[in-house]
């Protein structure tokens, strides 16, 4: 069975039972890159009896770069053509096409100015919420392409106030949802595709929306960096995770791992030793880029462990949903091997979201948003009015949960200063 098109994408696929999700998962996102990754395409899925169609996503085309692996959406959209590509399937001959169907693309303006517009619905997003719907700011929470933060992949959460027992990571962003609709937020699951900062009010394209606000709050956080196989995919908060102070706990008296050859790893790596038995410290390469002095202090530890040269090809305990080892590779000698672990811990840094605002404000040589006085953006050392970041995409220090919300907290009160001087 193959997929064709206007352009013949000549894919194969096996014709059996799961044929259909093969097609979702498997001959989108080839077709996506078949494109050149054009950043306006979103995908589909129509069989020949039904269309999988998740109608929130639809009108909102998306406009920002994605990486093909991360198509999931229903619908293969291209503006520039006016056309849908739907691929659809013959009963005869369980063959799949794309078919083209007109579509309009017209961008709709909002009548209304908003007072406040937030990117981001981890911990920061949506404490600035609650403290901005109880001054009846009515916000506009946009989820964006990672809705609720790292805290939706994060099982228990102890160190958070106020929850004795700990409490589930995705419980706690659903209970902070809640409050912050309680008190007249709106909720959307859409992304920032364009923005003017410089006009006023502030000009947001929301996919095929314009909407304009007085104020912004960019809280869209910072994700962290995968190897991005399958088996430690499946095993995020099962065993793999990417914030020792997190979950260093839960490994206490068992021997882990830690990926990576930065500051970074050997930060993660010294504060684990604390918990762990054992720490084995893996890097790609025979070279490690973290500081002498940080590599230094990780090389004179007695629980520390280096393994260089080295590759991890797989997480295993998928089945178990529990880390039972790393399946290693060296990769001067091209050896593999076992290594006995319970814990898998990434030390290879995050990416902050803001890739977006480029050019449009003061961001440091990784990204991160640059503030002056803790949560107000500038553009070259000047304050940008009524433009404020908060959470893991301006804190590359500390990047916990009630960092997060404290200066979540902080911009709601900016803003809510801002527009009582501004005459709201």
């Amino acid at each position: 069975m193959w997929l064709s098109g206007g352009s013949n994408l000549r894919i194969k696929v096996e014709e059996r039972i799961d044929a259909v999700p093969q097609l979702r998962f498997n001959l989108l996102p080839a077709a996506f890159e078949h494109v050149h990754g054009d950043a306006r395409l979103f995908a589909v899925l129509q069989s020949h009896r039904r269309i999988v169609n998740l109608r929130n996503f639809i009108c909102r085309k998306q406009t920002h770069s994605i990486h093909h692996h991360k198509i999931c959406h229903p619908l293969i959209v291209s503006p520039s053509e006016n056309v849908h590509l739907v691929p659809s399937r013959s009963a005869a001959t369980h063959a799949f096409t794309l078919e083209l169907v007109p579509m309009t693309s017209d961008l709709k303006s909002s009548s209304t100015t908003r007072d406040l517009v937030i990117l981001g619905s981890g911990c920061s997003g949506l404490t600035a919420a609650i403290y901005a719907g109880r001054s009846n700011l009515n916000p506009l929470v946009l989820e964006g392409h990672e809705p609720g933060g790292q805290l939706s992949i994060t099982t228990l959460v102890e160190n958070f106030p106020g929850w004795p027992e700990g409490i589930q990571g995705p419980e706690l962003i659903e209970n902070m949802k809640k409050q912050a609709q309680r008190f007249g937020t709106e909720l959307r699951m859409a992304h920032l595709t364009a923005a003017d900062l410089s006009a006023h009010p502030i000009r947001l394209t929301i996919g095929a929306e314009v909407v304009h606000t007085r104020t912004l709050i960019i809280a869209s956080g910072a994700s962290a960096r995968w190897l991005n196989l399958p088996s430690e995919q499946a095993l995020i908060g099962h065993g793999v995770s990417s914030c020792a102070t997190c979950d260093g706990f839960f490994a206490s008296g068992k021997p882990i791992a830690v990926i990576g050859g930065g500051d970074s790893a050997m930060e993660e790596a010294l504060f684990l030793t604390r918990f762990a038995s054992k720490v084995t410290l893996i890097n790609r390469t025979g070279k490690f880029r973290a500081s002498p002095i940080m590599l230094e202090r990780a090389q004179a530890h007695e629980k520390i462990e280096f393994l260089a040269n080295t590759i991890v090809e797989e997480v295993l305990g998928v089945e178990e949903k529990d880390v039972k080892g790393l399946r290693i590779k060296n990769t001067v000698s091209g050896v593999e091997s076992i290594l006995p672990v319970s814990f898998m811990f990434l030390g290879i840094g995050h990416i902050p979201n803001a890739q977006a605002f480029r050019g449009m404000m003061d961001l440091d040589e990784d990204g991160y948003i640059l503030t002056k006085n803790d949560v107000y953006c500038t553009l070259n050392g000047e304050v940008l009015p009524g433009v404020y970041a908060c959470g893991d995409i301006q804190d590359r220090r500390y990047r916990q949960a009630i960092t997060a919300a404290g200066s979540g907290c902080m911009a709601a009160l900016e803003v809510e200063k801002y527009l009582e001087e501004h005459g709201r």
